[in-house]
């Protein structure tokens, strides 16, 4: 495999991630859609971690393109505007599977529901394999069930495929006090436990993911993805966004 036979996990703090992206980051300074420079910059985050030999796993979601829970503003029915999200979070999978393959990794995107023509249905065996071998494994259509976020996708496989931690990229560099973008006077917290978010009610991710995560002892990582080598930094073990824990 390209890269992987290169293994030094004495660098490295983390040797299984699964990495959760937004779908609305890929629009990059778009107001729509996928912008191709976003997403060269996301590969190359990506193989710079790759090359070291960690096992990465991605699950992203499709808010670029469709969120189900605005289905009812344009008079669609829940259920189905899910099932649309689900279709969009496989089309930016498909977009970032590309950028990945160009840039010389190997991947494999499984779905949660069918779509034989372009992925595999997900087998969590198989996923396994798949790290294993050192492909890059891309989770679309969120679990296959409407009424689940890409939040809860995230944890979920990280669970089944048993990943070390949840590394959440995001815009903002971690978990505040109060929403960064609104109070100047908002600080991070460099780490704090599940408990201390349920009682801060702070919003890290929706409340099936976290707390799929607080019951699997699944530590989170909120981070700043659109930092160059933050990725990298946070797999070295440095002290990158916040880290979420049991205790």
């Amino acid at each position: 495999m390209i890269g992987h036979q290169l293994k030094n996990y004495s660098k490295m703090k983390y040797k299984r991630i699964l990495l959760k992206l937004s779908g609305e980051a890929l629009m990059g300074d778009n107001s729509y859609g996928i912008d191709s420079k976003r997403l060269q910059e996301y590969a190359t985050e990506i193989k710079n971690v790759h090359d070291l030999g960690v096992e990465i796993a991605i699950v992203i979601g499709g808010g670029n393109i469709f969120r189900g829970v605005q289905a009812g503003k344009v008079g669609i029915d829940r259920v189905q505007g899910d099932y649309m999200g689900m279709l969009a979070t496989l089309i930016n999978a498909m977009a970032l599977q590309s950028s990945l393959e160009q840039n010389g990794m190997y991947t494999r995107l499984m779905s949660g529901i069918k779509v034989e023509s372009v992925c595999e249905p997900f087998i969590r065996r198989r996923a396994i394999r798949h790290l294993e071998k050192g492909r890059i494994v891309i989770f679309g259509a969120g679990i296959g069930n409407p009424y689940f976020t890409t939040d809860s996708t995230a944890s979920l496989r990280a669970i089944e495929i048993e990943a070390e931690v949840v590394l959440k990229g995001t815009r903002v560099d971690g978990v505040y006090t109060a929403d960064p973008e609104k109070d100047k006077n908002a600080t991070r917290y460099a780490n704090i436990t599940f408990q201390e978010v349920y009682e801060k009610n702070l919003n890290v991710m929706d409340m099936t993911a976290f707390t799929l995560c607080q019951e699997n002892n699944l530590p989170i990582i909120v981070f700043d993805m659109n930092k160059t080598d933050n990725l990298l930094h946070l797999i070295q073990g440095n002290e990158v966004g916040t880290l979420i824990t049991s205790n």
